[in-house]
């Protein structure tokens, strides 16, 4: 056995040989190997070095050694970059027989942020000599002298806690003549031994041996371990118990209820009586494999009596024995193969977290580092990890069991101000087990939204003749960012309204965007204002964004309905001529008329007021064409006055009047004596006699009212020919096909052109025609002396001309 001094010597002796470090940089892995109980503060590695990093980058990265387990075993000088012993290692303790013996931990940077794996293999030492485990109780053997040649008996087996050439490595059996040791290996590598009888013992010789067992490793200096054996020889029992398999095989789930029966092995022994009797018994092979499991004595049935943890042991081996009463042993091997069962759930260490994170990071910035381990083993220990719910975001694997947590798109603060995530790690067995933690992260704003209105056009309507000052509407936008960045302001574009800037018409207000008139509109003059209105927020740089307004001028019936056809002139007198032959129907003329207003301020309709015969004539309410409601017939009187009153749809609404004259004649000789008496008594009438009567009944009545209706006519004729036409001569408006007003509402889609001819002679001269189908106006004035007649022969461009039949002309008189 070695004294402590020796082994400190030695141990010093290995550290200085065994010293070294091998480095490896793979995917951000460094790998040391130094051998166990190195003392406090001696150096492992140059990390700085083999990380490619600088001692600066180390103290500014704040460089810590992160490790799951209590202990740590190295420590890392961030000033010289250097890694070193913080804790003696005992590797026996740290791996047992586990090789190669290593443990990682992780080097973990800020600013940015970065992990390194570092892993330290622990080289082992022969400081530990093999032990029997009952070194100071001896093995003792009864065996009957009638053993035969060969007969095997297990011995105890030593453990050696070193590894390698360190651990086990040979037996050896005190010198004797009846004796030999025979080795065997463990599928595990470990070694066990038997002694085997090679001479007939012979009680009477000798009944007694006294052996010695002695097992040595192969480590400089070499290490033994030693065990008494004593052997008393019994008288004859010549046959040992033989199991029926040399191995047993059966496997057993973790976490099996102490109790359960697990395998029964069995053995036979062909003596007879007491030497024929076998007991049932478990030697120990390995580890502390006799205190889980115990044997029926008398069956053989193996049952479960400790904790089965796969974490700890995956497999037992366990050795059978089988003793007749004679003392003979037979021996046979059970295996018991261990099944994981899913019971360790994974755990989640946080290693870093970001809050608050700017809305303009982008996809791909890493949030937060994340540790997960799970103590199962193959899919019982495979992990996946998932955030809860649809979040932007995603985990990624890094290194071994380091998880990245790490943004998958664009954030929008204005949308999602924080996020509550929720991050599961789950392993794959069955059922899976499953743990979560959760992380608060909040957003910052940046000033990414310009101001919208709710409005890609607004209309506004304003009544003309409004009161300057008034409010018209207003206009808003909304801004989704943050304090500052969604204080908005509003603000009209420099534009201009019929050549003048749009600030002499309308104002806003810069903070409640409330659009008011600067002015009276005026319909007639100005229908819309079309202006731009600019929202600005207040953030650095400022965003805007700009809305078309359109402000319609609504109209008021502040224009009456303007007679265009017939002219009404001051000393003129028109006649249109229908001929006696004219059938129901017949289109004497069309009264044209315009209202400047729009909408149904301008829809005019045509009625007829007053006429000499009622029954003959009607007045189209829309159109205002006037027609025959029945046959002309040679009783009607040749002079027929008509008025018709036009009026709007307004409200109020306004009107004007036109007096149309008629003559029904074949011929204009018998216009011209008919209408020479008309010039002189405007009121003449059929039924003199009628009048006379009534006249001579209500003679004063009469007087006073014909004078007021003559002199407003004569008034009201004389302004409708001052604002439609700028000399005395009696002119017929000509406009084109299909005439509109300038407004778009007019009332006219036809228009009809006439043809004039006027003389100044007496009203006894005759008036030509032109050709067929033209159209003839006489005018004829009482007072001239000379007769003139012209013939104007146009070609129609009416939609639908009107032919000789429609109508047969049209007379005026002076």
């Amino acid at each position: 056995m070695d004294t402590p001094k020796s082994k400190r010597t030695s141990l010093d002796w290995r550290v200085s040989i065994l010293l070294f470090c091998l480095v490896a940089a793979v995917s951000g892995q460094i790998r040391y190997s130094v051998p166990e109980e190195m003392r406090k503060g001696l150096f492992v590695g140059d990390v700085a070095k083999d990380l490619g990093l600088d001692v600066k980058r180390l103290r500014s990265g704040r460089a810590r050694i992160v490790t799951g387990e209590s202990i740590q075993y190295t420590e890392l000088k961030t000033d010289k970059g250097i890694l070193v012993v913080n804790e003696r290692i005992d590797r026996e303790q740290l791996c047992g027989d586990v090789t190669p013996c290593s443990f990682s931990f992780e080097v973990i940077l800020e600013n940015p942020m970065e992990l390194h794996r570092i892993t330290v293999e622990v080289l082992d030492i022969n400081d530990h000599a093999p032990v029997f485990s009952n070194k100071d109780k001896p093995i003792s053997f009864e065996i009957s002298e009638s053993a035969v040649v060969g007969v095997q008996f297990p011995l105890q087996s030593a453990e050696d806690l070193d590894v390698g050439l360190n651990g086990l490595q040979d037996y050896v059996l005190s010198p004797n003549d009846n004796f030999i040791l025979k080795q065997h290996a463990n599928p595990d590598g470990s070694k066990y031994v038997e002694m085997v009888l090679q001479k007939p013992l012979d009680r009477e010789q000798r009944p007694h041996l006294s052996l010695k067992l002695i097992a040595v490793d192969g480590g400089t200096p070499q290490r033994s371990g030693t065990v008494n054996i004593d052997v008393t020889v019994l008288d004859a029992n010549d046959n040992a118990p033989v199991f029926n398999k040399s191995v047993y095989k059966a496997s057993l789930m973790e976490n099996t209820m102490r109790g359960t029966s697990i395998v029964t092995v069995n053995a036979t022994d062909a003596d007879s009586g007491t030497n024929g009797l076998i007991i049932y018994s478990l030697s120990k092979m390995k580890g502390s494999a006799v205190d889980i499991f115990s044997i029926d004595e008398n069956t053989g049935t193996i049952s479960v009596s400790g904790q089965i943890d796969y974490e700890k042991d995956r497999r037992y081996e366990v050795r059978v024995e089988a003793k007749d009463q004679g003392g003979l042993t037979g021996t046979s091997k059970v295996i018991l193969d261990v099944t994981d069962v899913n019971d360790n759930a994974p755990i989640i260490n946080i290693m870093s977290f970001s809050s608050p994170v700017s809305e303009d990071a982008r996809p791909g910035t890493t949030i937060a580092i994340l540790n997960v381990k799970d103590a199962d083993s193959e899919k019982n220990g495979q992990i996946k990890c998932s955030i809860d719910g649809k979040l932007p975001f995603k985990i990624e694997s890094s290194l071994t069991n380091y998880y990245n947590l790490i943004s998958d798109q664009h954030f929008d603060r204005e949308s999602i101000t924080e996020y509550n995530i929720t991050i599961t790690a789950t392993d794959f067995g069955s059922p899976a087990l499953s743990s979560s933690t959760k992380l608060h992260l909040k957003i910052s704003d940046v000033n990414d939204n310009a101001p919208l209105f709710d409005k890609s056009i607004y209309s506004a309507h304003i009544i003309e003749n409004n009161s300057p000052g008034i409010s018209i509407f207003s206009v808003s936008a909304r801004d989704t960012d943050w304090k500052q960045n969604a204080r908005i302001s509003y603000v009209l574009e420099d534009t201009h309204v019929s050549g003048s800037p749009v600030s002499t018409y309308v104002s806003i207000n810069s903070e409640t965007g409330v659009l008011s008139a600067v002015r009276s509109f005026d319909y007639e003059q100005i229908k819309q204002l079309q202006l731009v209105v600019k929202a600005q927020d207040g953030g650095s740089p400022p965003l805007s964004s700009n809305v078309t307004v359109k402000i319609l001028i609504q109209d008021q019936n502040d224009n009456p309905p303007q007679v265009l056809y017939p002219v009404q002139t001051g000393g003129s007198l028109v006649a249109e001529m229908v001929p006696r032959s004219a059938d129901v129907g017949y289109l004497v003329t069309k009264v044209v008329a315009v209202d400047v207003d729009s909408g149904q301020n301008a829809w005019l309709s045509y009625k007829l007021q007053k006429a000499t015969d009622r029954a003959l004539f009607e007045v189209g309410l829309q159109n205002g064409e006037i027609r025959t409601i029945r046959q002309v017939t040679d009783k009607d009187a040749v002079k027929q006055r008509l008025t018709v009153i036009v009026e709007d749809n307004g409200q109020p609404s306004r009107s004007a009047t036109v007096i149309v004259n008629v003559a029904v004649a074949d011929s204009f000789p018998e216009v011209l004596a008919e209408f020479t008496d008309f010039t002189h008594d405007k009121e003449y009438n059929d039924n003199l006699t009628f009048y006379l009567v009534l006249a001579l009944a209500v003679v004063s009545f009469l007087f006073i009212t014909c004078l007021v209706v003559i002199i407003s006519m004569k008034i009201y004729r004389w302004r409708q020919s001052r604002i439609l036409y700028h000399s005395n001569l009696p002119v017929i408006p000509y406009y084109p096909p299909r005439y509109s007003d300038t407004l778009g509402t007019g009332t006219l889609q036809h228009v009809y052109n006439y043809e004039v001819c006027r003389t100044t002679d007496s009203r006894k001269s005759d008036c030509r025609f032109g050709r067929a189908g033209s159209q003839n106006v006489l005018i004829m004035d009482p007072s001239s002396t000379g007769t003139m007649q012209r013939i104007q022969n146009e070609k129609s461009i009416l939609d639908e001309p009107e032919s000789a039949e429609t109508h047969f002309g049209k007379v005026m008189l002076h």
